[in-house]
């Protein structure tokens, strides 16, 4: 028999636990008592334990095994839930289904790290130490961007990465699929975007302003059917996925593929191949509009998300200056000047995705520019979550110097290329709290969560990628979901983690 737990090594932290004597013995004699409703968090429990465990729990209404949804558990919340491990019974119960789905997780932390692997395991038993646990969020939105605009990643990859972020109980995944370098979503009525948008003759080497090349051809672009099925895979792991689609600025992509879009329509374009911002724009004249309400349609119907991220920052206003039929724009619409046309293109586009019951999500360079029905995602400065909240926005604190993890872990000079910009080490990221410490009750309850950042200018591979995430999302997975925890407390239960991560085969910074 194996040692007891002394404590528990979860992350995120649960809100209460406490460890019991004993142990439950998974295996081929447990079967699921499976309540209304719970049917695919059972399916969801099966499929996690398949691959290592071989053990596939039947249904029967004697099962050891209880998974319960109770509308009545309002103190649990959507998230939230209830787990209770006996020497001959468990219990897990939620008020929602998210919630027995994030339960489905803590369990899976719980088993030995070998449950986590993906070949059949001999010999381990399956030992889940008694326990009692009830568990809620401190904050719904806990998030992780990945850009497959600068370098594409295929789907078969991205479901991996949905499965690491569902582990730690992040509950959006925030997919950036256009920019001035690619644009990777397809869009049936303009096949262009995909077909020449989607591919560029080589990508700077080096950060913005180098003036070297690699001379690869890089490109990649999803089908419909490949997203639709990545949106029901991570929703079946409590993920939702959230789409972006810049506008009105990094769309050098677009513009290559249409060019009359732009403000100089007689101008071939390229897919960009610089890193940087780049100062071609959208027009402001209607066809854009129908152009991106097009889009946007697309979006809509693959992805159900409520959220949907429009971009929105470091747009140049140059050409607009310069451009006839925008400056006309802004005296029609009473606007001070061209610069002004920013605010009411994205105003045009919040307005239309609110008639279709969505949400707008824009980055805020400031926090006081965006149109009031958009949610904000503060990045530059964490001064800006307050600014942005106390105009009545709901916020989502993306605070560059704390979330992004296209900056250095480190210091030291075997580190791999990355952003200029600082280090965003572990302890940072820990100690990022969403919320401005002096946001009042009003002022804080806007404040939706935080998420992380990964930027891939410079990132090409899946592993790379895993390098810069972990264990860097297990800190803001802890801060998002438990609130401020002890360092060392985290650093204890984080040194156990790791060895979950191997068994998942993360290639994680040390």
């Amino acid at each position: 028999m194996p040692a007891q737990r002394s404590v528990l090594t979860l992350v995120p932290r649960p809100t209460k636990a406490a460890l019991r004597p004993g142990h439950f013995t998974l295996d081929a004699g447990t079967a699921l008592r499976i309540g209304a409703g719970a049917e695919p968090a059972a399916d969801l429990l099966r499929t996690l334990l398949a691959p290592a465990t071989g053990l596939s729990p039947r249904p029967s209404p004697d099962g050891q095994f209880a998974l319960t949804l109770d509308p009545g558990l309002t103190g649990l919340g959507e998230e939230g839930y209830g787990l209770t491990v006996a020497p001959h019974a468990v219990l897990l119960r939620a008020a929602h289904l998210t919630g027995l789905l994030r339960g489905i997780q803590t369990l899976r932390q719980l088993l030995p790290p070998q449950a986590l692997l993906d070949t059949p395991q001999r010999g381990t038993r399956w030992l889940l130490p008694c326990a009692e646990i009830t568990d809620v969020p401190r904050h719904p939105w806990r998030g992780a961007m990945l850009d497959v605009a600068r370098h594409f990643q295929p789907v078969s990859y991205l479901r991996r990465y949905v499965d690491l972020l569902a582990l730690h109980k992040i509950s959006v995944f925030h997919l950036h699929l256009t920019d001035d370098q690619g644009w990777r979503m397809p869009v049936a009525a303009l096949p262009r975007l995909t077909e020449v948008g989607g591919h560029r003759a080589e990508s700077q080497k080096g950060p913005a302003g180098s003036d070297t090349y690699d001379g690869i051809p890089h490109g990649g672009a999803y089908t419909r059917d490949e997203l639709v099925g990545l949106v029901r895979y991570a929703a079946a792991r409590g993920v939702t996925v959230m789409p972006e689609i810049e506008m009105p600025g990094h769309v050098r992509a677009a513009l290559a593929a249409y060019p009359e879009l732009g403000n100089h329509p007689e101008r071939t374009l390229d897919v960009w191949t610089r890193w940087g911002v780049c100062d071609t724009v959208l027009g402001v004249h209607d066809e854009v509009l129908d152009f991106c309400r097009t889009v946007l349609d697309e979006v809509m119907d693959v992805f159900p998300s409520p959220y949907i991220h429009v971009g929105g920052e470091e747009c140049p206003t140059t050409e607009w200056t310069h451009n006839v039929a925008a400056r006309e724009r802004a005296v029609a619409q009473g606007l001070p000047g061209p610069a002004a046309l920013h605010g009411w293109f994205l105003g045009q586009i919040g307005d239309f995705l609110v008639r279709h019951g969505r949400r707008p999500v824009g980055w805020a360079e400031t926090g006081a520019e965006l149109p009031l029905d958009f949610t904000v995602m503060t990045w530059r400065d964490s001064a800006h979550t307050l600014t942005a909240a106390r105009r009545g926005h709901p916020v989502v604190s993306a605070y560059h110097r704390a979330t992004y993890l296209d900056y250095a872990q480190s210091g030291d000079p075997r580190e791999p290329l990355a952003q200029p910009g600082g280090v965003v080490d572990l302890r940072a990221v820990h100690a990022h709290d969403p919320v401005p410490e002096d946001a009042d009750p009003d002022v804080a309850g806007r404040v939706l969560g935080t998420q992380t950042q990964l930027w891939t200018e410079f990132v090409t591979t899946p592993a790379h990628i895993e390098y810069l995430t972990y264990p860097r999302l297990c800190a803001l997975a802890d801060r998002a979901w438990s609130g401020a925890t002890d360092w060392a407390d985290f650093r204890s239960r984080l040194d156990e983690h790791t060895v979950r991560l191997d068994a998942l085969d993360v290639r994680q910074h040390p």
